[in-house]
C-alpha cells in the first residue's frame, strides 16, 4: 500500500530546492527605517512639546505612522504606542496653548 502512494504521488523529493535568498539582498533584520522614523518620532514630540511649534508635532505623528507600518510582529508594542501617544500629546497641547490655525514656517519669513 506504501509503494502505491509513492506511484501515484506527483511531488519529486529530488527536484525540491531550499530557498536561498540572492547574494548582496538587503535582510529584514537591516532595515532601519522603523527605529529611524520612531527616534524622529520622539524627537519631533519633544520639539513640538517645548518650543510649540505645530508642524514639529504633525511631523512627529507622522514619523509615528510610518514607524508603525514598518515595525514588524516581534517588536515592542509599548514603545510604538508610547511615540503614537507622545506625538498626540504634542499636536494637542500646541493647539491647547495656541489655537490659531497652524502656518507653515516658511509663510513666516515673508
Amino acid at each position: 500500500m506504501h509503494a502505491a502512494n509513492n506511484v501515484s504521488d506527483p511531488r519529486r523529493p529530488d527536484k525540491q530546492n531550499r530557498y536561498k535568498p540572492p547574494a548582496g539582498h538587503s535582510n529584514a533584520a537591516d532595515d532601519l527605517t522603523y527605529d529611524c522614523m520612531n527616534l524622529l518620532g520622539m524627537i519631533f514630540s519633544m520639539v513640538g512639546l517645548m518650543m510649540r511649534l505645530k508642524w514639529c508635532a504633525w511631523m512627529a505623528l507622522y514619523c509615528s505612522c510610518i514607524s508603525f507600518a514598518n515595525s514588524r510582529v516581534n517588536d515592542d508594542a509599548k514603545q510604538i504606542l508610547s511615540s503614537f501617544m507622545l506625538s498626540i500629546f504634542a499636536v494637542i497641547m500646541s493647539y491647547m496653548q495656541n489655537p490659531q490655525p497652524m502656518t507653515p514656517p516658511w509663510a513666516q519669513l515673508i
